[in-house]
């Protein structure tokens, strides 16, 4: 057959793609391994053989690996269809797929028979009584509604509020290493507009004149977007990310991109380990490592991280920050570098639980971008009841907890809950066996280029590329199996779970995660062991993580080390106003948020 029959068909592409997947679909095998096999092995024979032509024995070994077989006669018919169809998988990859492309389908957290409250309500929030210090650098640790109202009250300026805090972050950063780019020209010109329209009298809310800080995997337009990695820590990305426009339009003041553990895991990038203030010997945990760090450090008001698995709740555990992953669907990660598109969550990471309803307000809404943003209204009200919330908790996981001085802490944190007035309902952790998680698959796809391209030789940790050389192999249909498997799973936690709104479980943040990964100690995440062997704490977490539940990371305490120890608030999808709510009284009570780490001179 040779290059008589493969010239004229890689030449005519389009009709090579429709007779490939109409041969493929005619025999049941078009979402199979079998054709990206196939063509591996041509790809590599084209080395030795200029005819690039598929052979039985590259096809018998193809079934193989695939788990199928079929007699001689269909492999001889197979063989024809298959080399008459080679043009596809060329054509497909001289495609550039432009990053902000994700795959028309959209996961949805929401299970049969799930209620959501769909009717949207006046947003109610703090306004404390406060006076300017004499000292401002004393504010920097103030919560961002206390900071809101030195703002509103002109107090104080937007722009030396933003001075200030770039002042901390410019000096701390040698200890920290939190920060990537410097962003003071556009802090201050920003910081100046927020000023005049505060002046005018157009008050935008409690976010104008606020520094904040990006998490690097956040585009903004004009300035490197580095995904924390050598390969590309040049990276110009022309477009901004629809958070970095959402707090911009809220009079939000963006001071710098903070760091992000390299591509989006860990907290090591390539400028080295940014590190927990509380303990500068230590990593800060991954992979919104720069957002935690630079928060629980006083240098920003907030950052704005993200989390595919455990990247929000397990730096904020280690770095004494209150961090809230929200419900997949709830903020648009347009612009924003993706592990996995049925995964990745944006969220906040602040001081104060009310602090993170704050910046929801403003970036939990659709953009017309993220077409997997739902249209559910986010509704706070700093008044809201508490006793009207059912709250559980995991009895099995709070139990399970060896360390003695740990479960002290945990102990007398559900004590501060009932105390409350609130009764805790036991929830039981589901069982689970099986490894339902999307990241393998999703960040193949998404990191395809770099990894055909030879880059992936460049990255920080050039080991890093293995992951996504294995998922190649993985047949497309047993990762929709696998998906398919993942709803059976969400629909046993939506019933575990059902008769609460509110419950509560062991932190994530445990001790020095292995690698820098996504969680560490009791609470590894989907990572972490193998399922079968999962305790209830880390089986939760995987289960709650795939099935994207709302989680809010709350101090609970320090270690006698003197660094922060953290309970985790869980909600059923788009309930993070009531866990809001609820770690919000528990904070008021406990007052742990209030402590800070001191960095010396």
């Amino acid at each position: 057959m040779g290059n008589r029959v493969l010239k004229p068909i890689m030449e005519t592409t389009g009709e090579a793609r429709r007779q490939f997947l109409a041969y493929f679909s005619g025999l049941g095998l078009g979402a199979t391994l079998l054709p990206g096999v196939l063509w591996a092995q041509v790809q590599e024979d084209a080395q030795h053989d200029e005819e690039q032509r598929v052979t039985p024995a590259m096809l018998k070994d193809a079934l193989a690996l695939s788990g199928l077989s079929f007699p001689e006669e269909d492999q001889k018919a197979m063989l024809q269809g298959v080399n008459r169809n080679l043009g596809n998988y060329e054509a497909l990859r001289k495609i550039h797929i432009p990053n902000d492309v994700s795959p028309p389908f959209y996961f949805n957290p929401l299970v049969p028979g799930m209620k959501v409250n769909r009717l949207k309500e006046a947003q109610r929030f703090s306004m404390p009584g406060v006076k300017r210090p004499a000292n401002l650098e004393d504010v920097a640790f103030w919560s961002i509604t206390q900071l809101a109202q030195l703002l509103r009250t002109r107090q104080v300026s937007s722009v030396d509020l933003t001075q200030m805090y770039l002042d901390r972050l410019h000096k701390y950063n040698a200890k920290l290493n939190c920060v990537v780019t410097f962003l003071d020209d556009v802090a201050m010109a920003q910081a100046k507009q927020a000023d005049a329209e505060i002046a005018a009298g157009k008050y935008k809310g409690p976010l104008h004149g606020i520094p904040w800080g990006a998490k690097d995997i956040i585009t903004v337009r004009g300035y490197k977007t580095t995904w924390g990695s050598d390969a590309y820590k040049d990276q110009m990305l022309d477009n901004e990310a629809s958070v970095v426009e959402m707090l911009r339009d809220a009079g939000a003041v963006l001071i710098a991109k903070l760091t992000s553990g390299e591509l989006a895991q860990g907290d090591r990038w390539f400028g080295g380990t940014t590190k927990n203030p509380w303990n500068l010997s230590e990593g800060s945990s991954g992979s919104s490592a720069g957002p935690a760090s630079a928060t629980a450090g006083g240098c920003v008001a907030f950052g704005i991280g993200t989390e595919t698995s455990g990247s929000i709740l397990s730096p904020s555990a280690r770095c004494g920050v209150t961090g809230l992953r929200p419900t997949f669907g709830r903020i648009s990660r347009y612009g924003v570098m993706a592990l996995s598109w049925t995964q990745d969550r944006l969220g906040p990471l602040c001081r104060y639980a009310e602090d993170c309803a704050v910046v929801m307000s403003a970036i939990a809404r659709p953009d017309g971008r993220d077409m997997s943003v739902s249209d559910i209204p986010f509704n706070w009200n700093v008044h809201l009841d508490i006793h009207k919330l059912r709250v559980g908790y995991l009895k099995d996981a709070f139990e399970e907890t060896k360390d003695a001085p740990l479960k002290r802490l945990d102990d007398k944190a559900l004590e501060q809950v009932q105390a409350l007035g609130v009764k805790l309902i036991p929830v039981k952790v589901p069982d689970w066996n099986v490894d339902v998680t999307s990241i393998g698959v999703e960040s193949a796809v998404f990191f395809d280029e770099l990894v055909r391209s030879g880059n992936d030789k460049k990255l920080t940790n050039p080991a890093r590329a293995n992951g996504f050389r294995a998922s190649r192999v993985v047949p497309a249909v047993e990762y929709l199996q696998s998906q398919r498997a993942r709803a059976i799973m969400m629909a046993k936690l939506a019933e575990a779970t059902a008769d609460v709104d509110v419950y509560l479980c062991p932190g994530i943040g445990g001790g020095p995660p292995p690698g820098g990964a996504a969680g560490g100690g009791r609470g590894r995440g989907a990572d972490g062991p193998n399922p079968r062997r999962q305790s209830p704490t880390q089986r939760h977490f995987t289960m709650a993580n795939l099935a994207c539940y709302p989680a809010v990371a709350v101090p609970h305490g320090f270690s006698e080390a003197g660094t922060p120890s953290s309970i985790t608030f869980y909600g059923r999808p788009f309930g993070e106003a009531e866990v809001l709510a609820l770690a919000k009284a528990y904070q008021d009570a406990a007052g742990f948020h209030l402590k800070h780490p001191n960095l010396g001179s």
